[in-house]
């Protein structure tokens, strides 16, 4: 009696055609596993950043502030650009704010030199469930710094100069001649100071 070659064939490629498709989707597992880590990672950074430039930003606005309080004295201006200056409050709590905002708890949150904070969060969410074990509870930290950077310069008032005479102030490619008899059109915060995160 003779048999089939062809049944055969297909008797022996079976098993093979299993372990192949087994082999594709244990892969395909693993790419998603690596994928919602990274998304996660990704989030975390997410949050970080926009909660070291909160926190950044909310200093900038403070200085260009206490820089339009004391417009006529230009003796304090360059302490204000330096951030050299007392009663600023605290900016972690903006920080704290844009982390919730992005699906991120504040972990740490520390003042960088005068003008910048460097801040680190965890993700609010788990990787989740993937083949890789332990990824279900495990958070994603990511941290980030941002600073103010001060975008005008000025000469200085000599002793010659009259009492109400105020410095032209130079912002990038903006110049300001500032009269001390009408102040209503100052340069804004974002005019006098740039926030940006730190490599």
């Amino acid at each position: 009696m003779s048999r089939d070659p062809g049944r055969h064939d297909a008797g022996q490629a079976f098993p093979v055609y299993i372990t192949v498709v087994g082999g594709l989707l244990l892969l395909a597992f693993a790419y998603l596993a690596v994928g919602q880590a990274s998304a996660n990672r990704n989030g975390a950074q997410t949050a970080a950043d926009a909660a070291a430039l909160a926190a950044a930003q909310h200093t900038r606005d403070q200085l260009a502030a206490m820089w339009s309080k004391e417009v006529l004295d230009p003796t304090q201006w360059q302490q204000i650009f330096d951030g050299d200056v007392v009663g600023l409050g605290p900016s972690c709590g903006r920080a704290e704010q844009l982390a919730t905002h992005n699906d991120a708890r504040l972990v740490s949150c520390a003042p960088e030199g005068l003008l910048g904070y460097t801040v680190e969060v965890e993700t609010v969410r788990p990787v989740g469930d993937s083949i890789v074990p332990g990824t279900e509870d495990k958070h994603s930290r990511a941290s980030a710094t941002a600073e103010v950077e001060p975008r005008c310069t000025f000469e200085p008032p000599t002793v010659e100069a009259e009492d109400d005479d105020l410095p032209e102030l130079a912002c990038g490619d903006e110049r300001w001649v500032l009269d001390p008899e009408n102040l209503v059109d100052l340069p804004t915060a974002d005019e006098l100071f740039a926030v940006h995160l730190t490599d």
